[in-house]
């Protein structure tokens, strides 16, 4: 692997690499790996399995001592790949409250903010692929049928 950043790199056995590729990596490549997994009721609707967190999505958390709680994202960083969330803080030793910040993996989006249009725009892109498949498919089985009477 060369030492500038490539995005045609595409994978190596060896974590050094691996580390090394998440690292480098600018930051709007960085963006993709801020994938948090839908729930079940997001899946169906959107047919993907996880999405880019953004700030102003509800989720909750799965894992570690706040398991189970539901908050809004407050803040992603993407150099960091982590995400703040809204009332989810830890006291320190002075009284001072800071926020706990989580790894995108280990929350699960329960309802996105769509209040961008590109973001709408990817949702729904997946969607209409769909949609466009079972349209052309449900033209060529009327034809099909009208040639064979």
């Amino acid at each position: 692997m060369k030492k500038t950043f490539s995005t045609h790199w595409l994978s190596s056995t060896q974590k050094r690499k691996q580390r090394k590729y998440r690292f480098n990596a600018p930051l709007h490549i960085r963006h993709s790996f801020l994938n948090a997994p839908l729930s079940k009721e997001l899946k169906k609707k959107y047919g993907k399995r996880s999405f880019p967190v953004k700030k102003g999505d509800e989720v909750l958390i799965m894992r570690g001592a706040f398991k189970k709680k539901k908050a809004k994202v407050a803040s992603v960083n993407h150099k960091r790949s982590r995400v703040a969330l809204e009332n989810i803080q830890r006291a320190k030793k002075d009284g001072t409250k800071v926020n706990v910040y989580f790894n995108p993996s280990k929350i699960q989006i329960i309802t996105l903010n769509v209040e961008d249009k590109k973001r709408l725009d990817a949702l729904n892109k997946k969607l209409n692929n769909k949609d466009k498949i079972i349209k052309t498919e449900e033209k060529k089985k009327p034809e099909k049928k009208n040639a064979s009477n």
